[in-house]
């Protein structure tokens, strides 16, 4: 198993903004980001302190969504920064991993 030195970001916005095929659409066709996981919370709040979940009583269209996406650390920025210039995305956060990568068969 061989390693290398990743960068992951997360995307931090809410449904119902229309952000998230214009966002997988960047990553994928313009960027050729290798990783991308989208994961829908159940619950969530941001600088504001509004609360965002839904129940049955109240079935919200605002629920949080992380975009999760990972690759080298210079396509990765670079992909950050596409992103902040062409889409109104308040919550970027990026870190540095290691990728723990299996031969392939």
């Amino acid at each position: 198993m061989s390693s290398r030195e990743i960068t992951i970001a997360r995307v931090h916005t809410l449904e119902g903004h229309d952000h998230l095929n214009q966002v997988l659409d960047i990553l994928r066709d313009e960027e050729h980001i290798i990783g991308v996981t989208v994961i829908r919370g159940i619950v969530g709040y941001g600088a504001s302190k509004e609360i965002h979940t839904s129940t049955l009583l109240n079935l919200s269209l605002e629920l949080p969504l992380i975009i999760e996406f990972y690759d080298q650390p210079a396509k990765v920025l670079h992909a950050i920064e596409t992103l902040k210039s062409r889409l109104d995305l308040k919550h970027i956060v990026s870190w540095q991993a290691t990728a723990h990568i299996a031969p392939q068969s």
